[in-house]
């Protein structure tokens, strides 16, 4: 029987193994290797995913005018309910509401554009010089706010710098409008100027659409120029005069 191997030959050996690229020594006894137990590191679950914060849902604002107006059953109710409306950014630069001026359930509802600074600084629609002046219309053909004739208009807040309101708000304002009309009942509407006439009738072009009668809201309307045009261009006031008349001869034939 030979003889163990000394210290220096195993380690020669040893190290000509490593040198032939060996990795792991072979113990005495083999290994059954499909035995052993399952070592390895698990993977990790991944962490359930968060779930996505929901989003808010969007607000329809016309959706929101239209309940809200339907609900005032009287013109008291529907001007607290316009001063509630927070879904118009009009609001938040005016001083306050202007609602309406004039006697409700008169026969001729005047339906203006919106407030200017005097306006929004009294909470009356038609005052200053344009006012004075379809003041002087009306009683030219016998009408008067304080008696026969009832003033609002299409948006009840000052724009800024008493810029033209976009079609977003016209059309967020316009149920309280068509309520407004409704709650008032008037035999006639008058609509001055293009921002009405699209409330009202859903076309623009005042210079075209005056002189015709049409229908809006369930009833005849005329539309006029605004007194402030009169006041620009005098000379279109020969055309305004000829519409105050018919509107004159379609009350008398009422």
């Amino acid at each position: 029987m030979e003889s163990a191997l000394d210290y220096h030959t195993a380690r020669a050996l040893l190290e000509w193994q490593v040198e032939l690229g060996a990795t792991e020594a072979i113990g005495d006894v083999p290994v059954d290797r499909y035995t052993l137990p399952d070592t390895a590191p698990k993977a990790k679950k991944p962490a359930a995913a968060q779930a996505a914060p929901e989003k808010p849902k969007q607000v329809d604002p016309v959706a929101v005018a239209k309940a809200a107006a339907a609900g005032a059953g009287s013109l008291d109710q529907l001007r607290n309910t316009m001063d509630a409306f927070e879904h118009c950014d009009l609001k938040r630069g005016a001083r306050q509401l202007v609602f309406a001026d004039g006697t409700p359930g008169a026969r001729v509802m005047i339906v203006g554009e919106a407030p200017g600074r005097e306006e929004d600084r009294a909470g009356k629609p038609f005052l200053g010089k344009a006012g004075q002046l379809l003041d002087r219309m009306l009683a030219a053909i016998d009408l008067d706010r304080s008696e026969n004739v009832y003033i609002t208009n299409v948006l009840p807040w000052r724009p800024p710098q008493n810029r033209d309101p976009n079609a977003q708000e016209i059309g967020m304002m316009q149920p309280f409008l068509e309520r407004h009309v409704a709650l008032a009942k008037p035999d006639v509407l008058v609509v001055m100027g293009n921002i009405s006439c699209q409330a009202v009738l859903g076309k623009r072009g005042i210079t075209r659409l005056r002189g015709k009668w049409d229908q809006g809201f369930d009833l005849p309307v005329t539309p006029m120029l605004r007194p402030e045009d009169l006041l620009r261009q005098p000379q279109l006031k020969r055309q305004a005069w000829a519409d105050l008349l018919e509107l004159k001869a379609w009350l008398e034939g009422k």
